[in-house]
């Protein structure tokens, strides 16, 4: 499997990273904190809540995936935005300002992932220096494992995309593999810093992220997905020359391809032609970083409706219909493990400044 190389800058916004986006800050120390209701605590970092940090949202002003300067959404950004929304949206504002904490368990988490990949394939970084190699690497990357699954194997780390209630999305499945019943089950990995199962608000933003991912994955081959909506929505350039080592790479897969053109037309066509199932069923695996044991599996019931109407609810502050919103006053617990707590408008406000949806519209068309 291939990897980017990217010059600094030159494949900005390319629509991924090069790991899986799955892993996320563990909030297992809080133990049974979620019994505690409303009970805040005290902040964990003093910082002026009148700092230049605080939000401010003018009726004229771009909508958040404008001001972010976002061409697509990673379902890893909308994972942590059911956890909390606000959070999230301070995450864009200042990044870095994450704890030293938190920070060392991504890192874990991520190279958890990265074992598990290497134990199927070896990874090749690859020079990339526009964004169209970066997503040629990607789109190569799909070519090589869609023969694999349908010859009924094992892959990690797929790349899924594509344009779901009007925006783009992004993300990378860890792991696609038939059962013993020969359904297409997709599995998630969940890294844990304390060896124990997470709190229900936990597992609730897990099943949403696995369920996007079949949503997307189930319109990539269904034929939903096209190549002029990833040109749309990333601003690529089909009739650029692949590079050096892009080219190279997919010469030695036994692609003939010059141009990302070339490419494209060739990932959607094998995706086109595929006789691929769409998943059907969705687990959740998780483990305890320090001595990789699984502590349980969760199977998620794949909700349609529910999980298409919490997207557009979510997507709804991203396309400027509302401003962010914070936990609810049961869920406020998850406040004592916020980096943001002491800046955070929603908290200090009592989570009354936000606007309707159509309050937000209206101010919009003004």
């Amino acid at each position: 499997m291939a990897g980017t190389g990217q010059e600094s800058g030159a494949a900005e916004n390319a629509g991924f990273e090069d790991l899986s986006d799955s892993e996320f800050p563990d909030f297992s120390e809080l133990g049974d904190i979620e019994e505690l209701g409303s009970s805040l605590g005290n902040p964990r970092k003093e910082v002026d809540p009148q700092g230049p940090w605080k939000w401010k949202q003018e009726a004229d002003a771009p909508t958040p995936m404008e001001r972010f300067h976002l061409r697509c959404l990673w379902v890893s950004d909308l994972s942590t935005q059911s956890w909390c929304e606000q959070q999230m949206v301070y995450g864009k504002e200042l990044p870095g300002f994450q704890s030293a904490e938190k920070a060392a368990v991504l890192d874990a988490g991520s190279s958890a992932h990265l074992a598990r990949e290497l134990e199927l394939h070896d990874l090749v970084n690859i020079h990339t220096s526009t964004k169209e190699d970066a997503w040629a690497v990607k789109l190569l990357n799909v070519l090589t494992m869609v023969p694999i699954l349908q010859s009924g194997g094992t892959i990690r780390e797929f790349p899924v995309f594509g344009e779901i209630e009007g925006v783009f999305l992004v993300g990378v499945i860890d792991e696609l593999h038939y059962t013993s019943k020969g359904e297409l089950e997709l599995v998630e990995l969940k890294t844990r810093k304390r060896a124990m199962m997470p709190v229900e608000a936990q597992k609730e933003k897990d099943r949403f992220q696995v369920s996007l991912y079949k949503c997307i994955f189930d319109a990539m081959v269904r034929g939903q997905v096209t190549s002029a909506s990833l040109v749309h929505h990333m601003k690529l350039s089909p009739e650029v020359l692949l590079g050096p080592q892009v080219h190279s790479h997919a010469q030695q897969g036994g692609f003939t391809v010059k141009s990302f053109r070339d490419l494209l037309e060739l990932t959607f066509l094998s995706l086109n032609l595929s006789d691929l199932p769409v998943i059907d069923a969705l687990k959740i695996e998780y483990s305890h970083q320090e001595t990789d044991t699984v502590l349980g599996m969760e199977m998620v019931v794949f909700e349609e409706k529910q999980v298409r109407d919490k997207l557009r609810h979510h997507l709804g502050y991203w396309t400027g219909l509302r401003e962010p919103q914070g936990v609810d006053v049961k869920e406020a617990w998850k406040c004592r493990m916020c980096d943001y707590a002491a800046i955070c408008e929603w908290r200090q406000s009592g989570g009354m400044r936000t606007l309707s949806q159509e309050q937000r519209a209206k101010k919009m068309t003004k």
